[in-house]
């Protein structure tokens, strides 16, 4: 409970105007609610009865009782219309900062921070966690409004008819210890509810994002049934939630009711007595029943604090979450070829230590080579050099100045850097070769676009070619049925791998690095496109600094030299020609792959033209 009541303590501070007037609204329908009711009985005792008794009755009277029962509905409709907006908009304003707020974060933590936590759970938080955590909003105003009713109608009550009034009271205790029985029960299994659905949703996203290897390995009945197994888990704490609520709710709804006919029974002998006239006697009956309703809507609250504290636990985990990267201020205006300087780089994935004192240069615009066996290291080391995680020692320099010593932003505008697993938007080809280029002019806001997908002005368009043809990429957008407009699917399943590893180096060369890192990023495109593409970039106009990861002794041998990594420390470097000479490891590394193509040949295989895949 008090965790719940600081969750709406927080919403309250932040929309104070809203809360405000939604409270005023409700407080607006509070009054005129009572107020019907010394309008019901004034209409009876002054319209009704002298009707019955004399068969006539005043003009005026007739009128005044129908403007004051209009009047009275009029505004109480004007206070529900505006209790229901405003506390819809307190809600989702709440919802919405809390997604951005999510959002920010993820986007701010290190990669290292994403590793330890499951695409799902994440997907979780800035979904259904949010939502759960401001669900009390909906009805918190019209709670918080209507403890004006409750304390209108008691002092009407006691006004009109004390007697009455205690009768009446005495149900209120039953009520609220019922309440609590209510929320004690129901608390744990909403809890439980709220946490099984974000397990759902990590096995959806992991089963969706599998399903390419979940298809070839034929585990289909199986991924099913193991979905199918936490959903049947979500669907029987849904139904132990709804079990609860379906006991509890006739039982909150029916006391009321008995303390009106306790009311009706005492004073219709009252009024037999003398003691209370017909209209008093209406208006206590239609006042408690009224009564209610404030105890309905504090309970409709107190349901939906134990999803709502779950959910705000879970998106104050990502919230509270350390690792942030921390951001100097040395800004940078060259853009000129960087000079690359690693040194004395050590990192660790929890205990297992990957990299070990790995020291090395390379000169501005020259190309080197990371060349090791798996597990080497070479992927970690990348992201070092594009600053996605920080070293557990030992510094990346950038033209003698340490990464971390780069403003925001800093690094992105210096480096680029293509991975091995390529990633393309469900974009247009101009949408994801600009994404984030400053040369593009975005103008399209329609659904799932994330970047520049209407018409650019013709320097852009000019730029993207320029980076499609350093890419070598030209030739098959040229092709497409729109060009650059055209559509390329989710993760660019229109489109070969070579192609979409062509498009990916395109969308790094775009954007002008000084420092352009490609890690194993051309190992889907045939021998003589990658040597097209590394050509390309050396004697580019504006080249840049290359690192590449290799395999292909094709490929590091258009380096001008070549750092050899084993077990996560330099073992050599130097140029190719040279290591192959003296180190045994790196010449048998790198002759395998020729090895395997002669056996190839040898039996007659015709290697696959990757422009034919595409076909």
């Amino acid at each position: 409970m008090r965790q719940g009541l600081r969750v709406l303590g927080v919403a309250i501070r932040t929309e104070k105007a809203v809360f405000t007037l939604a409270v005023l609204a409700s407080a607006v329908y509070g009054g005129m609610t009572v107020a019907s009711a010394w309008a019901l009985g004034w209409a009876t005792q002054n319209v009704l009865l002298p009707s019955f008794n004399n068969g006539d009755v005043a003009a005026g009277a007739l009128w005044t009782g129908t403007l004051l029962i209009l009047g009275t509905a009029l505004l109480k409709a004007l206070g529900v219309a505006g209790r229901r907006i405003l506390a819809g908009v307190m809600q989702y304003r709440m919802q919405a900062r809390s997604r951005r707020d999510v959002t920010k974060q993820y986007l701010r933590l290190p990669l290292s921070w994403h590793h330890r936590h499951p695409t799902g759970q994440l997907l979780s938080n800035a979904s259904a966690d949010a939502e759960a955590a401001w669900a009390p909003l909906a009805p918190l105003p019209m709670a918080v409004g209507v403890i004006v009713m409750l304390f209108t109608a008691a002092i009407a009550m006691v006004f009109t008819d004390l007697v009455l009034a205690l009768v009446g009271f005495l149900i209120f205790p039953a009520i609220a210890v019922l309440n609590l029985i209510y929320q004690r029960r129901l608390s744990p299994l909403a809890t439980r509810a709220q946490q099984l659905r974000a397990e759902v949703s990590e096995i959806a996203h992991e089963s969706f994002d599998g399903a390419l290897v979940i298809k070839t390995l034929g585990r289909e009945d199986l991924e099913t049934e193991r979905f199918q197994r936490r959903a049947h888990e979500l669907r029987d704490a849904n139904i132990a939630v709804g079990r609860v609520r379906g006991l509890f709710d006739p039982m909150l709804e029916a006391l009321p009711t008995l303390g009106v006919l306790a009311v009706l029974a005492v004073g219709a002998v009252r009024l037999s007595a003398g003691a209370i006239d017909a209209g008093g006697l209406v208006q206590v009956a239609y006042l408690f029943t009224l009564l209610a309703f404030p105890i309905r809507a504090l309970g409709w609250v107190l349901a939906e604090l134990p999803r709502s504290v779950v959910g705000w636990q879970r998106v104050q985990a990502v919230l509270e979450a350390t690792g942030s990267m921390e951001y100097g201020a040395t800004a940078t205006t060259s853009t000129e070829p960087a000079a690359l300087e690693v040194s004395g780089l050590s990192y660790a994935y929890g205990k297992a230590q990957v990299l070990h004192d790995v020291t090395f240069d390379v000169p501005a615009g020259r190309t080197i080579a990371l060349v090791g066996p798996t597990g080497s290291g070479k992927s970690t080391l990348v992201q070092l050099l594009a600053r996605l995680v920080d070293p557990g020692s030992g510094r990346v320099l950038l033209d003698g100045v340490d990464l971390r010593e780069l403003p925001y932003g800093g690094v992105a505008g210096s480096v680029a850097l293509v991975p091995q697993q390529t990633f393309l938007f469900d974009d247009t080809v101009r949408g994801n070769v600009a994404l984030g280029a400053d040369s593009t002019d975005s103008t399209d806001d329609s659904a799932g676009s994330t970047g520049s997908t209407g018409s650019a002005d013709d320097s852009a368009d000019d730029d993207v070619w320029a980076a499609l043809r350093l890419a070598q990429a030209d030739g098959f957008v040229g092709r497409l049925p729109a060009g650059l407009d055209t559509r390329i699917g989710e993760r660019g399943a229109t489109l070969s791998g070579g192609q979409r590893q062509r498009l990916a180096l395109a969308r790094a060369v775009v954007r002008r690095p000084r420092l352009l890192i490609l890690d194993d990023a051309t190992s889907s495109v045939d021998p003589q496109v990658e040597a097209k593409i590394l050509y390309g970039l050396r004697d580019a106009a504006e080249a840049s600094t290359v690192v590449v990861v290799a395999y292909r002794m094709a490929t590091i041998a258009l380096a001008d030299e070549v750092v050899y990594l084993d077990r996560g420390r330099v073992v050599d470097r130097g140029p190719h020609d040279e290591l192959i000479r003296r180190c045994v490891g790196y010449r048998n590394l790198v002759t395998a792959y020729e090895r395997e193509e002669a056996e190839r040949a040898a039996i007659d295989i015709p290697p696959i033209e990757e422009e034919e895949v595409s076909a």
